[in-house]
């Protein structure tokens, strides 16, 4: 009896786990749209409408490039919050992470996130803060690339 129970438990724990942080694709549909994805990479287009909010999931390590300007608040999985000031244009690597996404600001906010699957997402710079990591060149390419795929 006593096994049953803990392996009651144990399920609970792990199922609840599993529901608490999820792939974006998966649980925000409405703010996450796969836009392609291959072993190496996920790229995901990212829409939160003014004062939208997410519920908690989780990417691989990889870049955010901002398409347009967003005050958002970030709050990790223990509770953490900060606020993020995007400009439109710029990229920032982000580690790994758990969160969930508030707009702050008075109009929606749009993204690419391409999420870097392996080892690499995985790399850290050594802070928990994201980091502007492209020139201004690169975030172009980046964003034309990207356009035009979706154009197809």
């Amino acid at each position: 009896m006593l096994c049953r129970l803990f392996c009651a438990g144990l399920f609970l724990c792990l199922a609840a786990h599993l529901a608490l942080a999820q792939d974006p694709i998966k649980v925000e549909s409405r703010h996450y749209k796969l836009d392609f994805e291959n072993d190496r990479v996920q790229v995901l287009s990212v829409h939160y409408g003014p004062h939208e909010k997410s519920a908690l999931h989780d990417h691989p390590g990889g870049v955010v490039v901002s398409i347009t300007e967003g005050h958002l608040r970030l709050t990790d999985e223990n509770g953490k919050t900060r606020e993020v000031f995007a400009k439109a244009g710029e990229a920032r690597w982000y580690p790994p992470l758990k969160h969930r996404v508030e707009n702050l600001g008075d109009e929606p906010y749009n993204a690419v996130y391409i999420g870097i699957k392996g080892k690499l997402a995985t790399a850290s710079t050594g802070s928990k803060e994201p980091v502007a990591a492209m020139d201004e060149e690169t975030v172009k390419r980046i964003l034309a690339e990207h356009f035009l795929a979706s154009a197809r």
